[in-house]
C-alpha cells in the first residue's frame, strides 16, 4: 500500500491528487444539491396529494 501511495504521489503524468480531490468535492457538491433539491420537492409532492385525498 505504502508503494502504490508513493508512486501515485509521485507520478507526474495526468492528474494529481489535489486534482483528483478538487473534481470529488465538486461531485459532492452537485450530488449533495441535487438530493436536497429532489427531496425538497418530493416532499410538497407527498404533502400536496395527503391534502388533496383528506
Amino acid at each position: 500500500m505504502k508503494h502504490l501511495l508513493c508512486e501515485l504521489w509521485s507520478n507526474n503524468q495526468g492528474q494529481d491528487i489535489a486534482e483528483y480531490a478538487v473534481m470529488l468535492a465538486v461531485i459532492l457538491v452537485i450530488v449533495v444539491g441535487t438530493i436536497q433539491l429532489i427531496g425538497s420537492n418530493a416532499n410538497t409532492v407527498f404533502s400536496n396529494t395527503v391534502s388533496s385525498i383528506q
